[in-house]
């Protein structure tokens, strides 16, 4: 799998990319790949505001139903409806087509999150 080095990465398996004041929140491969076939996406509401670490919605497969977490706090300013005529979007383009949200963050501040090379060795201590 590989990871865009531009993103920053949750424990929670969410990203975050910050440009022009927005944050682009999305899930990652890996955990595209562990939900299996996607069958509904909650999305939150336009202008609500959530904190970091927060759920802000759910994606509901044919094996689970798994919470989304806020990486950083903001207001939501657009989610991606196209995905809910396409699940599978998520699966062929989780970077890119695939974003879940677009917040107005009320801090860039990414400290606690990892850069890619940090997630892919998160990742491979959760796999041994």
């Amino acid at each position: 799998m590989s990871y865009p080095k531009n993103y920053m990465y949750s424990k929670d398996h969410e990203w975050v990319v910050i440009e022009d004041g927005v944050a682009t929140i999305g899930i990652t491969e890996y955990a595209v790949e562990h939900l299996g076939d996607i069958v509904h996406i909650e999305f939150p509401e336009i202008d609500d505001t959530l904190s970091q670490d927060s759920s802000f919605g759910t994606i509901e497969s044919t094996k689970t139903v798994a919470d989304c977490y806020m990486p950083v706090e903001g207001k939501v300013t657009d989610v991606n409806e196209e995905l809910l005529k396409n699940f599978d979007t998520l699966a062929e383009d989780p970077y890119d087509e695939g974003w879940l949200i677009k917040v107005e963050p009320t801090s860039e501040n990414t400290d606690h999150l990892m850069n890619a090379e940090e997630y892919e060795a998160y990742l491979e201590d959760l796999d041994e």
